[in-house]
């Protein structure tokens, strides 16, 4: 079974427990900061130049990504990698997300990145989320161009996340795990690159406000780690271009 990790049970449950509200519910507090990324500069070309080299900027760090807590049984965060695939298309780039089937007790019917945690067998994170790509959705690695490496994500769930960011170049055909992705799906770049479309929402539990990410997308409501993840790329690539 793959694990994969959203930090979205913002209050404080067992981390493999569903979180205890309705994330689409959470009122809206206010839109992230910073200026939309025009398409014409989302290129495949200046995403490679961007991470082979990248200029100072600051990552941002959810109110669950600085307190995460340990799995059952662990003496540390369990290692983790997801891809954070970028398909060139003709129209545009796009994202690819996956979403989780109902059924699972962890996370079930959320968006996310394929990706899991390390095995013995992977010599590093690039070799995890590749893996694990495969055979969330049969994403083939002759598909896949790893450009580079986002910040490490600590999850509430107990996992330390590696985002490794790569180009998926087209024709491709994914097969997907049935038991674990109920979709694959993609947004386009220039859609998450909005920062209008960068929701920041809060929900108050037991006298506590927590805040967490959102960027809903048609019938899709993209939260918690995978939002922030993708909050932090574009801030990444934000950081890159001309003023």
């Amino acid at each position: 079974m793959t694990d994969t990790f959203d930090d979205s049970a913002l209050p404080t449950p067992t981390p493999s427990a569903r979180p205890p509200f309705d994330p689409e519910a959470a009122p809206i507090s206010g839109a992230a900061a910073g200026r939309a990324i025009a398409p014409t500069l989302l290129t495949a070309e200046r995403l490679r130049q961007a991470f082979a080299a990248p200029k100072d900027w600051q990552p941002e760090r959810s109110d669950e990504s600085r307190k995460p807590r340990l799995r059952s049984g662990a003496t540390g965060l369990v290692p983790a990698s997801v891809l954070v695939p970028i398909v060139v298309r003709d129209s545009g780039p796009t994202m690819l997300l996956t979403e989780r089937t109902a059924h699972l007790n962890d996370h079930a019917g959320q968006v996310s990145f394929p990706g899991g945690s390390s095995e013995p067998e992977d010599i590093d994170a690039v070799a995890t989320a590749l893996r694990e790509s495969k055979e969330e959705i049969g994403l083939d690695r002759s598909h896949v161009e790893v450009i580079g490496r986002l910040p490490d994500y600590p999850t509430i769930t107990g996992f330390n996340v590696v985002p490794i960011v790569a180009l998926v170049l087209p024709p491709f055909t994914l097969t997907l795990d049935a038991f674990e992705v109920a979709e694959a799906f993609e947004v386009p770049l220039d859609f998450l690159f909005d920062p209008a479309n960068h929701e920041r929402r809060e929900i108050a539990m037991d006298g506590v406000v927590r805040h967490f990410l959102a960027m809903p997308y048609g019938s899709h409501f993209i939260w918690g780690a995978t939002a922030s993840m993708l909050r932090n790329l574009y801030l990444f690539m934000a950081a890159q271009l001309p003023e």
